[in-house]
This record gives C-alpha cells, sequence and structure tokens, in this order.
C-alpha cells in the first residue's frame, strides 16, 4: 500500500508467513507475536506485535491475497500431471461456516448452525486446490455464490462441470448454468422419494390427453 519499500526481502518474507499464519488460523496477530521467542532472533529483528501489524497493513489486502491465490494455483495446474489427475474441469463449491465473538461486525446468526459466526463459500477444484473464496451472508443464496466464483477465480482452470449440494438445485442455477456454458450437478437428498418421468412421445400424448380431459370436464360450479 505504500510507494516504496526500504525492509530487507528475508524479513519481510518472514512477517508476511507470520501475519498469514495468525490470520489463517484465526489465532490471531498479537497471539503470534506473543509466542515468537525474540532470544532466538538475530538483534535488531525483532518481530513484535507493532512491526507484524504494520506488516499486514502494508501489504496484505483483499486484491494482494487473491493475486498470491491465482499465481498458486496456476503454477499448480501447470506442475500436474494431466495423466494421474486429469485435464481439471470439474469444481465442487460448499459453505462453511466460522465461529466467531459476538462483538464483531460481520458476525451473523446462523439459524441452521444454531451460533453466531460467518459464512465462507469455497470453490476447490478436483478436491485438490481451492481456486475461489468468499465471505457471504448467512441467508444470500448459494446460487449466486456458487456462479460468482465460477465468473471471477481469474485461475488458468477451466470449468465445465460444478458439483453442488441441495442448495444449488433451483430453477434458475439450472438456467444460468445453460446460459453460461457449464453443467450444473447438484446432490439430491430426495432422489430416492422422488417421481421421475422419462421425457418421449408416449409421455406427451398422456400430457395431451390429459389436457383435453380437463378442457371437456364439466364445471362444478365451486
Amino acid at each position: 500500500m505504500a510507494s516504496r519499500t526500504v525492509i530487507v526481502e528475508a524479513v519481510l518474507q518472514r512477517r508476511l508467513l507470520l501475519c498469514l499464519y495468525g490470520l489463517g488460523t484465526n489465532v490471531g496477530i498479537k497471539r503470534v507475536a506473543d509466542g515468537v521467542a525474540a532470544a532466538t532472533l538475530p538483534p535488531g529483528q525483532l518481530d513484535n506485535e507493532a512491526a507484524l501489524r504494520r506488516t499486514r497493513r502494508l501489504f496484505i489486502n483483499r486484491d494482494n491475497l487473491r493475486e498470491a491465490i491465482r499465481l498458486i494455483v496456476n503454477a499448480t495446474l501447470k506442475a500436474r500431471d494431466t495423466v494421474l489427475w486429469g485435464e481439471g474441469t470439474s469444481c465442487a463449491s460448499d459453505s462453511r461456516k466460522f465461529g466467531s465473538w459476538s462483538a464483531n461486525f460481520m458476525t451473523e446468526w446462523h439459524e441452521r448452525y444454531h451460533g453466531p459466526g460467518i459464512m465462507v463459500y469455497w470453490h476447490v477444484e478436483r478436491r485438490s486446490v481451492c481456486i475461489y473464496s468468499q465471505v457471504t451472508s448467512t441467508t444470500a443464496s448459494e446460487v449466486a455464490s456458487m456462479i460468482e466464483g465460477l465468473l471471477r477465480h481469474l485461475t488458468d482452470a477451466e470449468i465445465d462441470r460444478q458439483y453442488t449440494d441441495t442448495h444449488g438445485a433451483s430453477i434458475v442455477g439450472f438456467a444460468s448454468s445453460e446460459l453460461l456454458g457449464f453443467k450444473l450437478l447438484p446432490r439430491l437428498k430426495n432422489i430416492g422419494s422422488a417421481r421421475l418421468y422419462r421425457p418421449g412421445p408416449a409421455r406427451m400424448r398422456r400430457g395431451r390427453a390429459w389436457r383435453r380431459c380437463c378442457r371437456t370436464r364439466p364445471s362444478t360450479g365451486m
């Protein structure tokens, strides 16, 4: 975020790793700074809380994190053996609740999980690398989050099949996926009790006969 950098590259890399560890594990920068043993570091390179918070403020933001994720995912896809892993054209997405303090401004009460926290929606390519993640509301539609991740993941992965849970099985989701050119494959919980019909001429004839019967049926006056 600043106009220039004067810190040593090795020191900056170590502080970035400490900040990312504190943010990724939800430990916090203060706990990480307290856990670093200052005696084991060379003089003048103390990674205290003030130094870590300054590094987090200047170097870690949403755009930089998304760019780092894009570079890592593209390097992973480039080094992957396609004979063992395939071309990587399928993706699975789902949401996960992370607990947080009630005083946090982003915390929301989730009715299904019965607790405060935030919802994070993930897009994982072939169960190996996460190509996109986003924080969503507890009442937001997962269909919109699914489509947003497919359109804005910015990686070299060519996705043509999208696997979701039952929340993605909606008419809007199937229509949007058809227009965007990928196959939506949701998991259906009630597939065992659902009544399925095979499309064909016999089905069409039964439908026309049912409509003629309804038109010729006399009115009951109700």
